[in-house]
């Protein structure tokens, strides 16, 4: 069968059949990528939900992040805040030893300051060791020299004089200038200085102990006279000046201490000697008063014997009273009666 396509019926089918298999290829189109997209909007549904799950995860996690972040900076924070406290304490007792350093240094370069100084740590040492009488400040002699300490020793050895010395000024220039044999020189003479002094003020025959005491208020410059100068302290030895520091000033004073309590019980013994003579004579007259006492507790005792003897007696003449037959008797002589007076 020929088709007559110059018919418009036929055209008209066949564009219809066209238009037909177009449209249902559109449709079968579209139903495709609507399949598709239904997909895809379930797919991008579903990562939009994995999507959301994760921010919420992820804000949750910053969240405690930041929480722990917090809590450590805050911990952080309070440790640096403590710390601070603790250097600014630390950096108000630098400087209140800063200033008390100054204020030492201000002590030391006057020289009279200095001697105070001195005179101060041996007022403390010999306080510490010695009752309040074995001492006295400021003494004066008969010389018109007044001595830092008198230390009132028996004779022998007699009064001993310990005096402050603090030769810093030298000791300084040659620890300045270690190897200096000049500054090395000027710190001998310097001491050598204060030892002929001390014996020639502070020793008198007659009035003070045949020695005395050099005080150096410094334990350095007493280990450097010991181990570099031995030669001067040998002088000073020589001269019957003794240089002591506090820690040898501490040991010499309780030296001086056991002394003086001996020297104390000497003086006493006397006494104790009398006292216990007459505790003796006590003793003896208590030894006599307690023999008379025995002979008068004697004679008491055989007084009560012959009381109870008595009365015993009496006892066993009332018993007979008691059975005695007082009928008229015409044989027996009658007594007299007993007239009582006044």
């Amino acid at each position: 069968m020929t088709l007559d396509l110059s018919d418009p019926t036929i055209l008209a089918a066949f564009g219809g059949g066209v238009v037909a298999l177009i449209l249902i290829g559109l449709i079968l189109s579209l139903s495709s990528r609507l399949r598709d997209m239904t997909q895809a909007q379930a797919r991008l549904t579903g990562g939009l939900a994995a999507l959301t799950d994760a921010q919420h995860r992820s804000e949750a996690q910053v969240g405690t992040a930041l929480g722990d972040n917090a809590a450590r900076t805050a911990e952080t924070l309070g440790n640096l805040q403590a710390r601070l406290a603790a250097i600014d304490v630390a950096q108000a007792n630098i400087e209140r030893l800063s200033g008390d350093v100054l204020g030492l240094q201000d002590i030391l370069s006057n020289k009279q300051t200095r001697g105070a100084f001195g005179e101060i740590q041996l007022r403390d040492l010999v306080g510490k060791a010695l009752a309040p009488d074995a001492f006295a400040w400021q003494a004066q002699l008969t010389n018109g020299r007044r001595a830092d300490c008198l230390i009132h020793m028996p004779d022998p050895p007699g009064p001993l004089v310990i005096d402050a010395k603090f030769p810093l000024e030298a000791y300084e220039a040659m620890i300045a200038a270690p190897g200096d044999a000049r500054a090395v020189t000027a710190f001998r003479a310097s001491v050598r200085t204060h030892i002929r002094a001390i014996a020639d003020r502070y020793i008198i025959p007659g009035e003070t102990a045949e020695g005395a005491c050099l005080f150096l208020p410094s334990e350095a410059i007493y280990a450097e006279l010991h181990a570099n100068h031995a030669e001067v302290v040998r002088e000073g030895f020589a001269a019957r000046v003794w240089i002591v520091s506090p820690t040898t000033c501490m040991a010499t004073l309780n030296t001086l201490r056991a002394i003086l309590k001996d020297h104390r019980m000497r003086e006493q013994a006397g006494d104790i000697r009398r006292a216990l003579a007459a505790l003796g004579r006590d003793v003896e007259l208590i030894v006599e008063r307690a023999a008379k006492l025995e002979i008068h507790f004697d004679q008491a005792r055989r007084d009560v014997e012959g009381i109870a003897t008595a009365a015993e007696r009496a006892g066993k003449r009332a018993e007979r009273l008691d059975t005695f037959d007082f009928s008229e008797d015409p044989e027996r002589p009658k007594l007299a009666p007993v007239i009582r007076r006044g």
